[in-house]
């Protein structure tokens, strides 16, 4: 009895692993992508697996579980990682007070705790001592080098499992059980479309129907530390605490929202949130900001970056400050509160879609549960 087979249109993160779900259940997988790599969103964030953001259950558990499939991938494929963990630092009784319960309510579920300043200082030579009041610490948050990671995911998928890539091919027509790139035409059991923020392509009609939107995020990486010094762990201003759903269940978290908004009233009209990675070179990562909109203009904003950097000074100090590049993503992201979108067009085609800027975290286990059936596509027909 012969496989059955699947096409995934999309070789980013949310395609590649839909790709592994499926050669893991059996399928024939095929992946189109219409660039000759990718460069979408997948490559271009901070590398962050990061289950601190998220919140207790479904999510976390996925989180968790994604960690461990890139852990698995990594040893198997010789991709860099960086099992660092997290701080969210505090310098104000408000963020510590919300850091103080985070770790009091999860502390039977998730390896954290809430550090003094002379135990955060000894976690990470990176971190701002003036004025310091304490850190979140968490154990669970690694890094990937994502520019790299993305491309080894899929030659790893492809020399392990023999799942088979076309690049530099653009799926414009999807029927059921075809798909077409111009006059070539494939056909599959399974359809799978993780086209991320070209989701208006192939079904434009589901899309006018749903709450959905765009992120365009700007994001800088500083060169390389002089003499191999390294940060430790990823590191965190206050302001990620009110972008991360996992600190809703914080009581503080009202009054340190109400704080913000008076001292952060512009940090917050551009949805900036600061955070620093470092890569397996030495270079740091850091970002960002949130713009929301189906259409955005190309260009990114100097008083955006200048902004990320004023902040980031507040809590970092490197060696160097050079900025090496600069640049803005986009990914799709539910405006509903829903975090991912799933959906059946028709019979045999399921779309994926909506995961938000949590794909390098969650995308693999997502992908596990769809295609163990425990995520029901919405059905439209």
């Amino acid at each position: 009895m012969s496989k059955p087979s699947a096409i995934v249109i999309g070789a980013g993160i949310v395609g590649l692993a839909t790709a592994r779900a499926l050669v893991l259940k059996g399928y024939n997988v095929t992946v189109f992508e219409r660039s000759e790599r990718s460069v979408g969103a997948s490559i271009r964030n901070f590398g962050m697996i990061w289950p601190v953001g998220q919140p207790e259950g479904k999510l976390y558990d996925r989180a968790m579980r994604s960690r461990a499939i890139w852990c698995e991938i990594s040893d198997e494929a010789g991709l860099w990682r960086d099992e660092v963990g997290s701080l969210h630092l505090a310098y104000h009784d408000d963020e510590l007070a919300v850091m103080n319960e985070y770790a009091d309510i999860y502390k039977n579920d998730r390896n954290c705790q809430v550090l003094t300043v002379a135990e955060t200082l000894q976690k990470s030579e990176g971190v701002n001592p003036t004025g310091l009041k304490g850190a979140l610490w968490s154990d669970s948050e690694m890094i990937i080098e994502s520019r790299v990671a993305v491309g080894q995911v899929a030659y790893y998928l492809e020399q392990k499992y023999g799942v088979e890539f076309y690049w530099n091919t653009a799926i414009s027509r999807v029927e059921y059980p075809a798909v077409y790139s111009g006059n070539r035409v494939w056909q599959a059991d399974q359809i799978f479309v993780c086209s991320g923020t070209d989701f208006e392509t192939l079904y434009p009609e589901e899309f006018l129907k749903i709450e959905i939107t765009k992120c365009k995020l700007q994001m800088m990486r500083i060169t390389s530390q002089p003499a191999e010094w390294r940060i430790g762990p990823s590191l965190c201003g206050g302001l990620s605490m009110i972008h991360y759903a996992g600190f809703q269940v914080a009581p503080s978290l009202t009054v340190l929202k109400e704080r913000y908004q008076q001292q952060y009233d512009e940090y917050l009209k551009w949805g900036i949130h600061v955070m620093v990675s470092q890569n397996d070179k030495g270079e740091l990562t850091i970002g960002d900001s949130h713009e929301y909109g189906l259409t955005h203009d190309p260009f990114d904003k100097d008083f955006i970056n200048k902004m990320v950097i004023s902040y980031l000074q507040t809590f970092a100090q490197f060696k160097n400050w050079d900025i090496a590049q600069s640049w803005n993503g986009m990914y799709p992201k539910m405006t509903n509160g829903q975090t991912e979108f799933i959906s059946s067009p028709e019979e045999g085609v399921t779309i994926v879609n909506g995961i938000g800027g949590t794909g390098m975290t969650l995308s693999f286990g997502m992908a596990e549960e769809l295609i163990n059936g425990d995520l029901a596509p919405i059905k439209y027909h």
